[in-house]
């Protein structure tokens, strides 16, 4: 797909420079920071959502279960 997008002249100066010293084609350095933006952003917000659900909910490990637990890992030193 093409497409048009308006960025700084500096950073265009850049991304060519960029392209092609690393032998890739404008296209191809836009399409990789592209995925690799969205990747890394793929999971945002789950953490919030996780405190907003344990603002909520009572997250404390309930006294008789953490016993049990504790009993049931094996004594090693350390």
């Amino acid at each position: 797909m093409k497409t048009a997008i308006s960025i700084p002249d500096d950073i265009f100066s850049a991304a060519e420079n960029f392209a092609h010293q690393s032998h890739l084609s404008r296209s191809a350095l836009f399409t990789r920071a592209l995925v690799e933006f969205l990747s890394r952003r793929r999971n945002e917000g789950v953490t919030e959502r996780l405190n907003k659900l344990y603002d909520k909910e009572d997250s404390h490990l309930n006294p008789a279960l953490s016993k049990m637990q504790a009993s049931a890992i094996s004594k090693e030193r350390w």
